[in-house]
């Protein structure tokens, strides 16, 4: 993924030039005429307001202008983005499965929690590998996108990057929210993904909302079934 112009998606071969420091000249687009990236002069506090608006040029600007492939912490930035996923959807689902009491002033310590819910975040670990591959598998078929390893970077690159919004569950651990806010939190991380995956592929929106909403369906169904008690597993198949 190389530098692309905000406004219509062309390819640029630079968004400035920099003349000393802190004196710069934003490029325009040759194709809309545009200035390539406005984002550059931007606070971070207006990229993210426009990034929970779903604004497409906010998309562009952070995943082909800031994410770009040729930075040299990319490779860290995604194993660190994988963790903080994969964390992030097992405190989720602890959240699920913990009391109203329970929520609040518990005295347990992270290790015994972790013990605890071990299963939790085995299930985490299996629905969300589960996604992975019904994500790319959709991809493949219904936007006929070929998978090399690049491109497989990219798209998960896209996936963790847009799911920004599950860093609202750390909210709960302050707060005492309604477990519907995790639904909530559920719904903006799909139609964040639909859009991100939409700017990088250049696809139809129904079909990346069917991609991103089929492979989410799949995750939360096999998590479930995964946490399922093992004495409900055997009262049904006795019964």
């Amino acid at each position: 993924m190389g530098y692309q112009c905000v406004e219509c998606g062309f390819a640029i071969r630079t968004l400035y030039v920099q003349y000393s420091p802190g004196n710069i000249r934003l490029m325009k687009c040759e194709n809309c005429k545009s200035v390539a990236d406005e984002y550059i002069e931007c606070e971070f506090m207006i990229i993210l307001i426009d990034l929970i608006l779903h604004k497409p040029k906010a998309y562009r600007h952070l995943l082909f202008n800031v994410l770009n492939q040729k930075s040299a912490v990319i490779e860290g930035l995604l194993r660190n983005a994988i963790w903080g996923f994969v964390l992030l959807d097992g405190y989720r689902c602890m959240l699920l499965h913990w009391q109203e009491g329970e929520r609040r002033g518990s005295s347990s310590s992270i290790i015994s929690l972790f013990w605890r819910y071990r299963k939790v975040f085995m299930a985490c670990l299996v629905g969300n590998s589960l996604f992975l591959c019904v994500f790319l598998l959709a991809t493949r078929i219904l936007l006929n996108s070929s998978l090399t390893f690049s491109r497989f970077r990219d798209l998960l690159l896209v996936i963790l990057v847009s799911s920004y919004f599950k860093i609202f569950l750390i909210t709960m651990m302050v707060w005492e929210f309604p477990l519907s806010v995790i639904l909530i939190i559920d719904l903006f991380v799909v139609s964040s993904n639909t859009v991100a995956l939409k700017v990088t592929t250049g696809s139809s929106t129904a079909r990346c909302l069917g991609i991103c909403f089929s492979a989410h369906c799949v995750k939360l169904i096999a998590t479930h079934v995964l946490e399922l008690p093992h004495t409900m597993w055997k009262n049904n198949f006795s019964g």
